[in-house]
Order: C-alpha cells, then structure tokens, then sequence
C-alpha cells in the first residue's frame, strides 16, 4: 500500500457553530475542538499541508455573515494558523465547488484529503462525495467533526443519530473513517487508513439486523 500523500483541510471551524441556533451536538464541540487541534498540531509536525475553510453567506447574512464575530475561524484554530496555510472562503456546501481548493491541492501533490470541522450533515458530506468524482480519497475523522438535531417534514433525527449514520454511510464508500488517534498514528506510519466498502457494509448490516 502507496504512502497517503495528505493534506488536512479544516471545514468551517467557525464561532458560528459554537452557540447558538446550530450548535454542534454531538460529539459535543468541548470534544471534538480538542481533536481538531491535536490533528492541527500532528499535520504541522508532519509537514502536511493545511487549508482552512470558511463558510460565507454573504454580508448580512443572518448566519456566517463576513465580519461579523461568528464568521471568524475559533481562537484555538487561528492561534494555530501559519503564513504556509490556505485560507479558503466558500458558498457552498462541499468544500471544492466554486474553490480553488483541488487545484491548490493538485500543486501540493495530494491524493489524500483529511476532512475535520462542521458539520457532519451538510459540508462534510457534501466534500466527501465530490471528492469521488475529482480524484481525491477521502479519511474522516469521526470525533473530530459533529452534527446538529434536525427535523422537518421529512422526519425527526437527534445529533447523535445523525452523527454516527453519516460515519457509518461514509465509511461504506465515500470515506474511510476513523478517530483522530487512530488517523495521528497512521499519519506517523506513513500508512492509509482502513475503510469499508458498500458490499462489506450491506453484508454486516444484514447480519446485525438478524441479531437486532
């Protein structure tokens, strides 16, 4: 197995996210800010390059509004940031559309995108999904991201199941998932993460399901 040529790229780790309407749930943000930086301070040590993301709704926005103290990337994030990181504002959900990111990443030699940040249920997906289609794998880091409750007409799902049905939909194809320890010691390894596949998956679910 080839050496990840990873990057980390750190999804909207906005204050938006740390109050208020969408509040990141599970896991809880005191948690997952801590993996984000220890994944921050591994990638740095090993000379990984780091792009950071922000999420903009366009001035006077009532959310993610440009210069507004919630639009800002969190205090342990920008204490960590460095003149050699690229600093990316975005409109959409997944992290390439409208970016210069996969051509930033191409000139740096990447083939490996490590997603950490907010949130689960909308740019973490959406990033991981398009990155099939333009050439990148994927690694997720499964407490070093998060989501929020949400219902509407369609139904009801807390932040917890929300959280861990998207790890387990995104380690069957899109993603291979994984923990922030686990990801720091294959990155020291020079090893690729493990994932699942969509046949491997639908096999063990069908026979939890009997057991269930």
């Amino acid at each position: 197995m080839n050496t990840p040529r990873r990057a980390l790229v750190l999804v909207d780790v906005q204050q938006q996210y740390f109050d208020g309407l969408l509040e990141i749930q599970f896991p809880p943000h005191g948690q997952s800010l801590g993996r984000i930086t220890a994944a921050i301070d591994a990638a740095t040590a090993a000379g990984l390059p780091i792009a950071a993301l922000q999420h903009s709704s366009g001035e006077g926005a009532p959310v993610f509004a440009p210069g507004t103290p919630e639009f800002e990337l969190h205090p342990e994030i920008e204490s960590r940031r460095t003149d050699a990181w690229k600093l990316i504002t975005k409109q959409y959900g997944s992290v390439y559309a409208g970016t210069d990111l996969a051509a930033w990443l191409r000139e740096h030699d990447v083939d490996t995108i490590t997603l950490v940040g907010y949130m689960t249920n909308n740019c973490i997906l959406a990033s991981a999904v398009e990155a099939e289609a333009i050439g990148f794998s994927t690694e997720v880091l499964s407490d070093a991201t998060g989501a929020i409750n949400l219902a509407n007409s369609a139904g009801f799902a807390d932040a917890r199941t929300v959280h861990t049905t998207l790890m387990a939909l995104l380690n069957s194809n899109w993603a291979a998932v994984a923990e922030t320890g686990q990801w720091i010691a294959a990155l020291e390894a020079g090893e690729a993460l493990e994932g699942s596949d969509l046949g491997s998956s639908a096999a063990t679910g069908s026979e939890r399901a009997v057991t269930v």
